[in-house]
């Protein structure tokens, strides 16, 4: 029984139902301590699931499901297994610490436009001092010209983009979502922290699928650092960490990207604690089959009674 990280959509009507719970509780605070929570009345995991060797698995039913709250059985109330389309939005890091790797992030980000499907959407955007579009959401596989043109400079808001690529997603119509950050971690100049950052991902449903673009050869604290960073953003929304940031395992990688998310597992139940007290609820996944990698949402943070 392995441990989870999980995401998939359910039937129309579960996720029209499920939209309705899930709303913002904020506080008007600072940027930085701007609260996000999200109404527990009911949670939906989305979950990816891989076999030994990497690849997507499909099939499995709801007789295999189990979820834990802080380590307490729930029941599943609803549940949907079936290929569906995903909305990602791509965040290139073009800040000075990028100099030599923008041209790699974009190659990365022109394989995987070249594995969607018709009717996947992607919007591309890069970030250093501040976070710009530079492709609007779509289902082209070719890049705009525009992207030819990214420079590395400046100082990194790394945060801050993922918080807007979050923002973009909660108004897409797909329940699949993805962010994909291609960067070195580092972050010098973002409103938001980390946490913050990560919150609104949780929020948004979205899965982030992060790729260290520092040097192989940098075995610096700093780097070990950021590169916690991009792990923790990817470990806690059920995405996938990508250390090697070329060649053929990159594109491999990205390959896999999308095949996950065109197969998931969604997964919705109503807690038996509604406590409003403002804490962190741990959530697991467990699937009764044997030599499966789950990846879902580690949890999500109860709403706080005002």
């Amino acid at each position: 029984m392995p441990l989870s990280q999980m995401k998939l959509p359910l039937s129309i009507f579960c996720l029209v139902l499920t939209s309705l719970f899930f709303q913002l509780d904020t506080r008007a605070q600072t940027d930085d301590d701007e609260i996000i929570t999200v109404d527990s009345s009911i949670v939906v995991m989305n979950a990816s699931i891989t076999d030994a060797k990497g690849k997507a698995v499909g099939g499995l039913t709801q007789k295999y499901f189990h979820v834990f709250e802080d380590g307490i059985e729930q029941a599943i109330k609803s549940f949907e297994a079936e290929e569906t389309p995903f909305a990602a939005v791509m965040l290139l890091d073009t800040s000075g610490s990028m100099e030599e790797r923008v041209t790699l992030a974009r190659s990365a980000a022109i394989q995987f436009l070249g594995g969607l499907r018709a009717d996947d959407f992607v919007a591309i955007y890069n970030f250093d001092a501040k976070v710009q579009m530079v492709q609007d959401f779509s289902n082209s596989r070719d890049i705009r010209d525009s992207a030819y043109e990214l420079k590395a400079d400046g100082m990194t808001v790394l945060n801050d983009a993922v918080a807007k690529a979050a923002e973009l997603l909660a108004k897409r119509p797909e329940k699949r979502r993805a962010i994909i950050v291609l960067s070195d971690g580092a972050d010098t100049s973002s409103k938001k922290s980390s946490d913050r950052a990560l919150e609104s991902a949780l929020l948004a449903g979205a899965m982030i699928y992060s790729v260290d673009m520092a040097p192989i050869n940098d075995n610096s604290p700093a780097h070990r650092q950021n590169q916690g960073v991009l792990k923790n953003f990817s470990d806690k929304t059920g995405g996938k960490f990508i250390a090697t940031p070329g060649g053929v395992a990159m594109r491999d990688a990205f390959k896999r990207i999308v095949e996950e998310l065109g197969v998931q597992y969604t997964i919705a139940f109503q807690p038996a604690n509604l406590k409003k007290d403002g804490k962190w609820r741990a959530l697991e996944l467990r699937v009764s089959q044997p030599n499966l990698t789950i990846r879902t949402r580690k949890g999500y943070k109860a709403p706080k009674a005002k």
